[in-house]
């Protein structure tokens, strides 16, 4: 991994897509048109990961904001990674490029950096993105594996439709089973991660495979407790002259993860990318000091994702 002293050059290498920057910006918001401009916001700001997904409904807003980039000649397509993420009801083989050239399309891109699998459940297979029985239920599907799913993705990669993939929500036990059949090693995992739930068992595991852990909720979400109120985050902060936010994600670059972070406020977005390396007393201080452990997203358990609304 290297570092620049600002950290916002950091980019985390992987055995299939050569480096992924280790600063993204995730694209849940659920209004289209503050996608739009908050997308365009963290591209300005210098954001160059984006991470999309079919089920958030609002692709083709990231679509436009980057195709607006690439005609104002601010960018170039090379100067970013988009990843985006095969929903739960298109786990069939038969559903996994179709879902795939659709999400091409909306995000008006010819290929993919990274397709990822949104979780490793599988849902009854239709248009219905969260299908119900009449007792309010997930319908799962039991009609394919997910290693079934997997190699229906590796084939994307053969056809040159995505130059990596990878999963998302996913426990190590998991991940072991697929890295142990893989003919393509995923390029990078998505987890919840944060000083509340470092994940370090399955950071070793990522790093030993070449697999780049990304930390989705790496500021808690603002859920209780609050990981920005506590009281070794705020102190450190305190004492090196930056926010409790740029503390975590500046732990998250260094203990050599990548990171999500979301806002549609232009004064924030540009504060999450102003981070600086941290002092290695203040990295032995949240890694032995803080004691709270908690997972703010059961999505691991059910597959679905507690961020993102039911309808709409």
């Amino acid at each position: 991994m290297t570092t620049s002293d600002s950290l916002r050059y950091t980019r985390i290498p992987t055995h299939e897509s050569g480096t992924i920057p280790a600063m993204g910006f995730g694209t849940l918001i659920p209004d289209p048109v503050v996608t739009r401009r908050a997308t365009n916001d963290a591209l300005e700001a210098g954001f160059r990961h984006l991470d999309c997904a079919e089920r958030y409904r609002n692709e083709a807003a990231v679509g436009d904001a980057m195709q607006g980039a690439f005609t104002a000649g601010k960018l170039r397509r090379q100067d970013l990674f988009v990843t985006t993420k095969l929903w739960n009801t298109n786990h069939r083989p038969e559903r996994v490029k179709p879902a795939l050239d659709a999400s091409r399309k909306r995000l008006q891109l010819d290929d993919i950096d990274c397709y990822i699998i949104h979780t490793p459940f599988a849902f009854q297979p239709g248009d219905d993105q969260d299908p119900r029985d009449a007792g309010g239920h997930v319908i799962y599907d039991k009609g394919v594996t997910l290693a079934e799913t997997w190699h229906a993705m590796e084939r994307l990669v053969d056809q040159g439709h995505c130059k990596s993939i990878g999963l998302s929500d996913i426990t190590l036990e998991k991940l072991r089973e697929i890295v142990a059949v893989a003919r393509i090693r995923p390029a990078m995992v998505q987890v919840e991660a944060h000083p509340y739930l470092p994940e370090w068992e399955l950071l070793d595991f990522c790093r030993e495979h070449g697999i780049v852990l990304q930390a989705f909720a790496a500021l808690g979400h603002a859920m209780k407790p609050n990981v920005l109120a506590d009281p070794v985050i705020t102190a450190v902060a305190e004492r090196l002259h930056k926010t409790p936010a740029q503390i975590a994600l500046a732990w998250a670059v260094q203990r050599g993860s990548a990171f999500l972070t979301t806002s549609t406020n232009p004064r924030r977005i540009r504060e999450n990318i102003d981070i600086s390396a941290l002092p290695d007393e203040a990295m032995r201080e949240i890694r032995e000091q803080i004691k709270t452990n908690v997972r703010f997203n059961s999505v691991i358990e059910t597959g679905v994702p507690g961020f993102i609304p039911r309808a709409g």
